[in-house]
């Protein structure tokens, strides 16, 4: 088990600059990676309305340790009031992978 690893979930609005939020996370070293799915249909109750956008679903890829700073930041770079941030332990992986993870999130990776 590798609790110290964890992928976070968010979405951006379809009309998003989401590579240059991704972009920005992984310079800052707040990611290892970031993927931005296509566009997609959320639907959710918001303000007592249900409400249809699109957005893009993100994937960030990083460790435990880095979570606190990797919020503070989407919280400045995303547009939503309430943005989602849900963080999901990486129970098991490639050991390699998991390693890199680590070093492009430390400063220790290239």
């Amino acid at each position: 088990m590798n609790p110290e690893y964890v992928l976070v979930l968010t979405t951006l609005p379809g009309d998003a600059d989401a590579p240059s939020f991704a972009q920005a996370l992984v310079a800052e070293r707040l990611a290892a990676c970031v993927n931005v799915l296509p566009p997609m249909q959320s639907v959710y109750r918001w303000e007592g309305r249900v409400e249809r956008e699109t957005e893009r679903q993100v994937i960030i890829k990083t460790t435990r340790d880095r979570t606190l700073a990797l919020w503070e930041r989407v919280r400045e770079l995303h547009p939503f009031e309430v943005p989602e941030f849900i963080v999901l332990p990486i129970v098991d992986g490639n050991d390699a992978y998991l390693r890199w993870i680590g070093e492009s999130t430390s400063g220790g990776g290239s």
